[in-house]
Protein backbone atom coordinates (compact mmCIF):
# COMPACT_ATOMS: atom_id res chain seq x y z
CA UNK A 1 0.00 0.00 0.00
CA UNK A 2 2.92 2.66 0.84
CA UNK A 3 4.78 1.65 -2.66
CA UNK A 4 1.65 2.34 -4.25
CA UNK A 5 0.27 5.44 -2.62
CA UNK A 6 3.28 6.82 -4.57
CA UNK A 7 1.72 6.45 -7.32
CA UNK A 8 -1.34 8.49 -6.36
CA UNK A 9 0.73 10.92 -4.49
CA UNK A 10 2.71 11.75 -8.28
CA UNK A 11 -0.75 12.28 -9.91
CA UNK A 12 -2.18 14.28 -7.21
CA UNK A 13 1.36 16.31 -7.22
CA UNK A 14 0.20 16.77 -11.16
CA UNK A 15 -3.00 18.51 -10.07
CA UNK A 16 -5.52 15.53 -10.52
CA UNK A 17 -8.23 15.98 -7.65
CA UNK A 18 -8.93 12.15 -7.70
CA UNK A 19 -5.15 11.58 -8.61
CA UNK A 20 -4.80 9.47 -5.10
CA UNK A 21 -7.18 6.91 -5.99
CA UNK A 22 -6.29 6.36 -9.33
CA UNK A 23 -2.41 6.77 -9.24
CA UNK A 24 -2.77 4.16 -5.81
CA UNK A 25 -4.90 1.80 -7.91
CA UNK A 26 -2.85 1.62 -11.31
CA UNK A 27 0.46 0.79 -9.12
CA UNK A 28 -1.10 -1.41 -7.06
CA UNK A 29 -2.86 -3.42 -10.38
CA UNK A 30 1.26 -3.29 -12.02
CA UNK A 31 2.45 -4.71 -8.54
CA UNK A 32 0.00 -7.66 -7.92
CA UNK A 33 0.43 -8.86 -12.02
CA UNK A 34 4.31 -8.73 -11.78
CA UNK A 35 4.43 -9.79 -8.21
CA UNK A 36 8.42 -8.16 -7.71
CA UNK A 37 10.75 -10.12 -5.83
CA UNK A 38 10.88 -8.08 -3.40
CA UNK A 39 7.53 -7.97 -2.53
CA UNK A 40 7.92 -11.59 -1.48
CA UNK A 41 4.05 -12.41 -2.33
CA UNK A 42 3.24 -15.14 -1.98
CA UNK A 43 1.60 -17.07 -5.19
CA UNK A 44 -1.41 -18.72 -3.46
CA UNK A 45 -2.77 -14.76 -2.21
CA UNK A 46 -4.96 -12.79 -4.51
CA UNK A 47 -5.20 -9.59 -2.96
CA UNK A 48 -4.99 -7.55 0.19
CA UNK A 49 -6.70 -8.74 3.73
CA UNK A 50 -10.21 -7.60 2.89
CA UNK A 51 -10.18 -5.48 6.65
CA UNK A 52 -8.17 -3.09 4.59
CA UNK A 53 -10.64 -2.52 2.07
CA UNK A 54 -13.23 -2.19 5.34
CA UNK A 55 -10.91 0.24 7.17
CA UNK A 56 -11.30 2.14 3.85
CA UNK A 57 -15.32 2.07 3.84
CA UNK A 58 -15.34 3.00 7.29
CA UNK A 59 -13.33 6.13 7.09
CA UNK A 60 -15.38 7.21 3.76
CA UNK A 61 -18.48 6.50 5.97
CA UNK A 62 -17.22 9.10 8.66
CA UNK A 63 -17.02 11.53 5.61
CA UNK A 64 -19.91 11.10 3.98
CA UNK A 65 -22.61 10.51 7.07
CA UNK A 66 -21.97 14.24 8.11
CA UNK A 67 -22.87 15.49 5.08
CA UNK A 68 -26.37 13.64 4.82
CA UNK A 69 -29.27 16.24 4.64
CA UNK A 70 -32.76 16.27 3.48
CA UNK A 71 -31.09 17.82 0.00
CA UNK A 72 -31.47 14.24 -1.43
CA UNK A 73 -35.50 13.44 -0.11
CA UNK A 74 -36.70 16.64 -2.24
CA UNK A 75 -34.76 15.52 -5.25
CA UNK A 76 -36.05 12.15 -5.31
CA UNK A 77 -39.23 13.74 -4.45
CA UNK A 78 -39.32 16.43 -7.50
CA UNK A 79 -37.52 13.48 -9.70
CA UNK A 80 -37.94 10.17 -8.91
CA UNK A 81 -39.95 8.90 -12.14
CA UNK A 82 -36.58 9.99 -14.58
CA UNK A 83 -34.48 8.60 -11.59
CA UNK A 84 -36.06 5.26 -11.67
CA UNK A 85 -36.32 4.93 -14.99
CA UNK A 86 -32.40 5.74 -15.38
CA UNK A 87 -32.19 2.90 -13.46
CA UNK A 88 -33.95 0.35 -15.10
CA UNK A 89 -32.31 1.65 -18.37
CA UNK A 90 -28.94 0.96 -16.72
CA UNK A 91 -29.83 -2.74 -16.20
CA UNK A 92 -31.19 -2.73 -19.60
CA UNK A 93 -28.29 -1.35 -20.71
CA UNK A 94 -26.24 -4.09 -18.94
CA UNK A 95 -28.19 -7.05 -20.02
CA UNK A 96 -27.14 -5.76 -23.19
CA UNK A 97 -24.08 -6.05 -22.59
CA UNK A 98 -24.22 -9.29 -21.37
CA UNK A 99 -26.45 -10.60 -24.69
CA UNK A 100 -23.51 -9.22 -26.63
CA UNK A 101 -20.99 -10.85 -24.89
CA UNK A 102 -23.01 -14.48 -25.20
CA UNK A 103 -23.54 -14.38 -28.72
CA UNK A 104 -19.99 -13.25 -29.63
CA UNK A 105 -17.83 -15.52 -27.36
CA UNK A 106 -17.47 -18.81 -25.88
CA UNK A 107 -18.91 -17.53 -22.66
CA UNK A 108 -22.04 -19.30 -22.02
CA UNK A 109 -25.30 -17.36 -21.58
CA UNK A 110 -25.76 -17.35 -17.69
CA UNK A 111 -21.93 -16.58 -16.91
CA UNK A 112 -22.34 -13.35 -19.34
CA UNK A 113 -25.04 -11.81 -18.18
CA UNK A 114 -24.18 -12.14 -14.58
CA UNK A 115 -20.44 -10.77 -15.74
CA UNK A 116 -22.20 -7.60 -17.07
CA UNK A 117 -25.04 -6.84 -14.58
CA UNK A 118 -23.90 -4.15 -12.08
CA UNK A 119 -24.33 -5.37 -9.06
CA UNK A 120 -21.16 -5.37 -7.14
CA UNK A 121 -17.55 -7.54 -7.60
CA UNK A 122 -18.29 -8.75 -4.25
CA UNK A 123 -21.63 -9.92 -4.61
CA UNK A 124 -22.63 -10.75 -8.51
CA UNK A 125 -19.60 -13.67 -7.88
CA UNK A 126 -21.05 -15.11 -4.94
CA UNK A 127 -24.77 -15.14 -6.55
CA UNK A 128 -23.34 -16.49 -10.02
CA UNK A 129 -21.86 -19.38 -8.10
CA UNK A 130 -25.30 -20.01 -6.59
CA UNK A 131 -26.73 -21.21 -10.30
CA UNK A 132 -24.03 -22.64 -11.83
CA UNK A 133 -22.05 -20.29 -13.70
CA UNK A 134 -18.35 -19.77 -14.68
CA UNK A 135 -17.54 -17.35 -11.06
CA UNK A 136 -13.67 -16.97 -12.26
CA UNK A 137 -14.99 -15.79 -15.24
CA UNK A 138 -17.99 -13.44 -13.98
CA UNK A 139 -14.94 -12.01 -11.52
CA UNK A 140 -13.00 -11.29 -14.08
CA UNK A 141 -15.55 -9.61 -16.15
CA UNK A 142 -16.70 -7.70 -13.34
CA UNK A 143 -12.84 -6.55 -12.10
CA UNK A 144 -12.50 -5.39 -15.72
CA UNK A 145 -15.70 -2.88 -15.65
CA UNK A 146 -14.66 -2.21 -11.98
CA UNK A 147 -10.95 -0.72 -13.26
CA UNK A 148 -12.74 0.98 -16.43
CA UNK A 149 -15.30 2.57 -14.32
CA UNK A 150 -12.98 3.79 -11.42
CA UNK A 151 -10.18 4.82 -14.13
CA UNK A 152 -12.21 7.17 -16.83
CA UNK A 153 -15.24 8.10 -14.73
CA UNK A 154 -13.44 9.91 -12.03
CA UNK A 155 -10.98 11.44 -14.72
CA UNK A 156 -13.17 13.01 -16.52
CA UNK A 157 -15.39 13.81 -13.71
CA UNK A 158 -12.26 15.52 -12.38
CA UNK A 159 -11.17 17.52 -15.60
CA UNK A 160 -15.01 18.42 -16.26
CA UNK A 161 -15.19 20.04 -12.82
CA UNK A 162 -11.53 21.37 -12.70
CA UNK A 163 -11.82 21.34 -9.08
CA UNK A 164 -7.82 21.65 -7.52
CA UNK A 165 -6.29 18.89 -6.10
CA UNK A 166 -6.08 20.67 -2.61
CA UNK A 167 -10.00 21.15 -2.60
CA UNK A 168 -11.01 20.94 1.15
CA UNK A 169 -13.88 18.77 1.47
CA UNK A 170 -15.36 18.37 5.20
CA UNK A 171 -15.97 21.45 7.32
CA UNK A 172 -14.27 19.98 9.85
CA UNK A 173 -10.73 20.78 7.68
CA UNK A 174 -11.39 24.53 8.62
CA UNK A 175 -10.92 23.14 12.49
CA UNK A 176 -8.42 20.81 11.63
CA UNK A 177 -6.08 23.24 9.53
CA UNK A 178 -6.44 25.95 12.90
CA UNK A 179 -3.26 24.50 14.43
CA UNK A 180 -3.20 23.58 17.91
CA UNK A 181 -5.26 26.63 18.71
CA UNK A 182 -8.15 25.25 16.18
CA UNK A 183 -8.20 21.86 18.42
CA UNK A 184 -10.82 21.35 20.95
CA UNK A 185 -11.23 18.02 22.85
CA UNK A 186 -14.92 17.83 22.38
CA UNK A 187 -14.10 17.81 18.55
CA UNK A 188 -11.89 14.52 19.39
CA UNK A 189 -14.84 13.09 21.19
CA UNK A 190 -17.65 13.78 18.66
CA UNK A 191 -15.09 11.72 16.25
CA UNK A 192 -14.61 8.94 18.55
CA UNK A 193 -18.87 8.82 18.69
CA UNK A 194 -19.72 8.98 14.94
CA UNK A 195 -16.54 6.14 14.68
CA UNK A 196 -19.50 4.23 17.22
CA UNK A 197 -21.90 5.10 14.75
CA UNK A 198 -20.27 3.38 11.90
CA UNK A 199 -20.02 -0.18 14.13
CA UNK A 200 -23.23 -0.01 14.70
CA UNK A 201 -24.77 1.09 11.82
CA UNK A 202 -22.67 -1.76 9.90
CA UNK A 203 -23.93 -4.61 12.54
CA UNK A 204 -28.07 -2.74 11.41
CA UNK A 205 -26.76 -2.94 7.46
CA UNK A 206 -25.59 -6.51 7.99
CA UNK A 207 -28.92 -7.32 9.58
CA UNK A 208 -30.87 -6.27 6.94
CA UNK A 209 -28.05 -7.04 4.05
CA UNK A 210 -27.34 -4.12 3.09
CA UNK A 211 -25.02 -4.05 -0.12
CA UNK A 212 -21.44 -2.97 1.49
CA UNK A 213 -22.50 -2.55 4.92
CA UNK A 214 -19.34 -1.07 6.61
CA UNK A 215 -20.16 2.18 3.84
CA UNK A 216 -23.91 2.09 3.41
CA UNK A 217 -24.73 1.06 7.20
CA UNK A 218 -21.91 3.19 8.39
CA UNK A 219 -22.71 6.29 6.78
CA UNK A 220 -26.29 5.92 8.24
CA UNK A 221 -25.49 5.35 11.45
CA UNK A 222 -23.09 8.50 11.43
CA UNK A 223 -25.50 10.45 9.79
CA UNK A 224 -28.47 9.60 12.46
CA UNK A 225 -26.25 10.80 15.32
CA UNK A 226 -24.94 13.88 13.70
CA UNK A 227 -28.57 14.75 12.88
CA UNK A 228 -29.54 13.81 16.31
CA UNK A 229 -26.58 15.68 17.80
CA UNK A 230 -27.04 18.54 16.16
CA UNK A 231 -31.02 18.90 17.24
CA UNK A 232 -30.05 18.62 20.59
CA UNK A 233 -26.60 21.03 20.94
CA UNK A 234 -29.36 23.43 18.24
CA UNK A 235 -26.25 24.13 16.42
CA UNK A 236 -23.74 22.19 13.79
CA UNK A 237 -21.72 19.53 15.80
CA UNK A 238 -18.48 19.14 14.56
CA UNK A 239 -15.77 16.67 14.40
CA UNK A 240 -11.93 16.62 14.51
CA UNK A 241 -11.69 15.20 11.09
CA UNK A 242 -8.35 16.46 8.75
CA UNK A 243 -8.22 16.21 4.97
CA UNK A 244 -5.44 13.20 5.32
CA UNK A 245 -8.46 10.92 6.20
CA UNK A 246 -10.29 10.86 2.80
CA UNK A 247 -6.82 10.69 1.34
CA UNK A 248 -6.38 7.24 3.64
CA UNK A 249 -9.42 5.62 2.19
CA UNK A 250 -8.67 5.92 -0.88
CA UNK A 251 -5.50 4.51 -0.33
CA UNK A 252 -7.11 1.55 1.28
CA UNK A 253 -9.68 0.97 -1.08
CA UNK A 254 -7.67 1.49 -4.45
CA UNK A 255 -5.18 -0.41 -3.15
CA UNK A 256 -7.65 -3.52 -2.38
CA UNK A 257 -9.20 -3.20 -6.00
CA UNK A 258 -5.71 -2.95 -7.81
CA UNK A 259 -4.35 -6.00 -5.70
CA UNK A 260 -7.34 -8.38 -7.24
CA UNK A 261 -5.37 -7.89 -11.05
CA UNK A 262 -3.79 -10.80 -10.83
CA UNK A 263 -2.27 -12.86 -14.01
CA UNK A 264 -4.06 -15.72 -13.87
CA UNK A 265 -7.33 -14.07 -14.92
CA UNK A 266 -6.43 -13.54 -18.21
CA UNK A 267 -5.23 -17.46 -19.24
CA UNK A 268 -7.32 -18.51 -22.15
CA UNK A 269 -10.12 -16.00 -22.53
CA UNK A 270 -8.39 -14.03 -24.46
CA UNK A 271 -11.66 -13.93 -26.84
CA UNK A 272 -13.86 -12.79 -23.97
CA UNK A 273 -11.96 -10.41 -22.55
CA UNK A 274 -12.02 -8.37 -25.68
CA UNK A 275 -15.33 -8.66 -26.52
CA UNK A 276 -15.76 -7.86 -22.90
CA UNK A 277 -13.66 -4.34 -22.82
CA UNK A 278 -16.10 -3.66 -25.92
CA UNK A 279 -19.19 -3.85 -24.23
CA UNK A 280 -17.83 -2.72 -20.98
CA UNK A 281 -16.88 0.88 -22.68
CA UNK A 282 -20.14 1.28 -24.52
CA UNK A 283 -21.86 0.78 -21.30
CA UNK A 284 -19.97 3.36 -20.04
CA UNK A 285 -20.29 6.33 -23.04
CA UNK A 286 -24.13 4.96 -23.18
CA UNK A 287 -24.57 6.07 -19.06
CA UNK A 288 -22.91 9.14 -19.35
CA UNK A 289 -25.09 10.23 -22.43
CA UNK A 290 -28.28 9.09 -19.82
CA UNK A 291 -26.41 11.27 -17.09
CA UNK A 292 -26.24 14.02 -19.48
CA UNK A 293 -29.52 14.23 -20.59
CA UNK A 294 -30.97 13.22 -16.21
CA UNK A 295 -28.81 16.79 -15.51
CA UNK A 296 -30.47 18.64 -17.89
CA UNK A 297 -33.92 17.60 -17.12
CA UNK A 298 -33.21 17.44 -13.00
CA UNK A 299 -31.21 20.35 -12.27
CA UNK A 300 -28.70 17.93 -10.67
CA UNK A 301 -25.68 18.59 -11.49
CA UNK A 302 -23.84 16.57 -14.13
CA UNK A 303 -20.68 15.82 -11.96
CA UNK A 304 -23.22 14.47 -9.39
CA UNK A 305 -25.24 12.65 -12.06
CA UNK A 306 -22.41 10.85 -13.86
CA UNK A 307 -21.02 9.77 -10.41
CA UNK A 308 -24.53 8.31 -9.34
CA UNK A 309 -24.85 6.48 -12.26
CA UNK A 310 -21.93 5.17 -13.55
CA UNK A 311 -21.48 1.65 -13.36
CA UNK A 312 -18.78 0.86 -10.76
CA UNK A 313 -18.75 0.08 -6.87
CA UNK A 314 -20.64 2.16 -4.34
CA UNK A 315 -17.42 2.43 -2.21
CA UNK A 316 -15.56 4.21 -5.75
CA UNK A 317 -17.90 6.39 -6.59
CA UNK A 318 -19.30 7.58 -3.43
CA UNK A 319 -15.11 8.28 -3.19
CA UNK A 320 -14.86 10.13 -5.63
CA UNK A 321 -18.00 12.30 -5.23
CA UNK A 322 -16.65 13.08 -1.81
CA UNK A 323 -13.05 14.48 -3.02
CA UNK A 324 -14.99 16.58 -5.84
CA UNK A 325 -17.66 17.76 -3.66
CA UNK A 326 -20.51 16.65 -5.32
CA UNK A 327 -23.81 15.36 -3.65
CA UNK A 328 -21.90 12.08 -2.32
CA UNK A 329 -25.97 11.36 -0.42
CA UNK A 330 -27.00 11.39 -3.42
CA UNK A 331 -24.44 9.55 -5.48
CA UNK A 332 -24.30 6.63 -2.55
CA UNK A 333 -28.45 6.19 -2.03
CA UNK A 334 -28.58 5.98 -6.19
CA UNK A 335 -25.63 3.01 -6.41
CA UNK A 336 -27.23 1.83 -3.52
CA UNK A 337 -30.72 1.46 -5.08
CA UNK A 338 -29.50 -0.07 -8.59
CA UNK A 339 -27.28 -2.75 -6.61
CA UNK A 340 -30.68 -3.47 -4.78
CA UNK A 341 -32.39 -3.97 -7.68
CA UNK A 342 -29.74 -5.80 -9.38
CA UNK A 343 -29.59 -8.43 -6.68
CA UNK A 344 -33.32 -8.81 -5.80
CA UNK A 345 -34.64 -9.22 -9.42
CA UNK A 346 -31.62 -9.98 -11.65
CA UNK A 347 -30.87 -13.10 -9.91
CA UNK A 348 -34.69 -14.34 -10.45
CA UNK A 349 -34.62 -13.30 -13.83
CA UNK A 350 -31.09 -15.76 -14.72
CA UNK A 351 -32.07 -18.47 -12.89
CA UNK A 352 -35.01 -18.59 -15.16
CA UNK A 353 -32.77 -18.52 -18.21
CA UNK A 354 -30.90 -21.10 -17.17
CA UNK A 355 -33.78 -23.59 -16.91
CA UNK A 356 -34.48 -22.36 -20.39
CA UNK A 357 -31.43 -23.23 -21.36
CA UNK A 358 -31.18 -26.25 -19.74
CA UNK A 359 -34.64 -27.28 -21.08
CA UNK A 360 -33.24 -26.05 -24.71
CA UNK A 361 -30.24 -28.68 -24.56
CA UNK A 362 -32.37 -31.13 -23.49
CA UNK A 363 -34.57 -31.27 -26.22
CA UNK A 364 -31.71 -30.67 -28.57
CA UNK A 365 -30.03 -33.93 -27.07
CA UNK A 366 -33.22 -35.79 -27.70
CA UNK A 367 -33.57 -34.96 -31.28
CA UNK A 368 -29.92 -35.42 -32.00
CA UNK A 369 -30.81 -39.52 -30.15
CA UNK A 370 -33.90 -39.83 -31.94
Amino acid sequence: MIISSIGGLVLSLAGLSIGWMIGTLLIAAFLSFKRPAFLKIPREQKGLPPYWLRIGQCILAIELGQKINLSVVHTFKDHWLVILVMLFLSIIFALISGLVLWKFSQTDMITSFFGTSPGGLSAMPSIAEEVGANTIVVTIIQTMRVFLVVLTIPLFASTWSHHPANHVIANSDVVSSGGVSGFEWSYLLWTLILAFGVWGGYYIGKHLKFPAPWLVGGMLGVGCLQTLGSTFAGHDMIAWWPHSAIILSQIFIASSIGSRFYKEMLTGIGKTMWVSLLTTIGLIVSMLVCAYFVSIITGISFITSMLAFAPGGIAEMATTSAVLDADSTFVVVVQVLRVLVVCIILPTLFRGLKQWEVRKMTRAQSRISA
